[in-house]
């Protein structure tokens, strides 16, 4: 082995060569921090507060915002039939003086919750008795509960959202004015 005038070798020893890590162990440790990571999302989802629900509350906001403009705009009654796994967007007729669904709209289109999604809705402070789905049988003349009018008036609600009742929700709270919030009710903070 040749070496320099200090008598130290040019050439890295056998043992140096071997300085590193096997597939296994890398393999060993990449599972590991995968179990870590998914852990820590798995927690962070069951103690946040439900995206789910909160995705359903932004959906329905997002829509009423679109029909509250769309009422000022064109100068129609629109109305919100909530039942309690869903609900339906009528248009007030004024030729039949009757709610009429809007046809050939997606956008606007009967929508039900994910089971095991439910709602709940109060006017004025009070519990609604809702309908148990948009199919049922209570629902032969609909007259929707909350109204969106042409003049920009919004019957004044608040449309809460559960998935289990003794645990979190989300409210849509409506004001006369058309302005719409959304708040999380029950949830711990993360």
């Amino acid at each position: 082995m040749p070496t320099s005038g200090t008598g130290i070798s040019n050439k890295p020893s056998r043992g140096l060569l071997q300085a590193g890590f096997s597939l296994l162990e890398l393999l060993v440790v990449v599972a590991i921090i995968g179990i870590v990571a998914g852990a820590v999302v798995l927690s962070i989802h069951i103690t946040g507060p439900d995206r789910q629900i909160e995705h359903e509350v932004d959906r329905l906001r997002g829509v009423i915002d679109l029909l509250h403009e769309e009422a000022l705009l064109q100068s129609h009654d629109f109305g919100v039939l909530f039942t309690q796994t869903g609900y339906r967007f009528y248009v007030y007729d004024y030729a039949k003086l009757a709610w009429a669904e809007r046809p050939d709209d997606r956008l606007f289109a009967p929508h039900d919750l994910t089971v095991p999604l439910t709602f709940a809705l109060s006017l004025e402070d009070r519990d609604v008795k809702l309908p148990k789905s948009l199919d049922s049988k209570e629902i032969e003349k609909p007259v929707p509960q909350v109204m969106i009018l042409s003049s920009g008036e919004l019957t004044p609600f608040t449309a809460s959202v559960y998935r289990d009742r003794g645990r979190g929700h989300f409210d849509l709270t409506g004001a006369l004015d058309g302005t719409l919030e959304v708040a999380g009710q029950g949830f711990d903070s993360p």
